[in-house]
């Protein structure tokens, strides 16, 4: 079995679920569960609608921006707000 470390979603998703409610639903399983988000245009809603301590990227971004937030969350002594 794989255990996952992090969630990188884009809020906007093909499917029936957006970003928003994966993180929802990976928080539901661990309260803790580093999240990091990404979107071209939804970057505003996050404060509304992202879970707590989750990191949002704005696109563009450089992949060491998304790097530096998977290890910020990840090796965060204190929640990030």
């Amino acid at each position: 079995m794989t255990k996952y470390r992090a969630l990188v979603t884009d809020i906007n998703l093909r499917d029936s679920m957006d970003g928003w409610e994966v993180a929802k639903r990976a928080r539901e399983i661990d309260p803790e569960f580093p999240v990091v988000y990404m979107s071209g245009a939804h970057a505003e809603d996050w404060a509304s609608k992202g879970v707590p301590n989750s990191i949002m990227l704005a696109k563009p971004f450089a992949p060491a921006q998304l790097v530096t937030a998977v290890s910020q969350l990840l090796n965060a002594g204190t929640p990030l707000t």
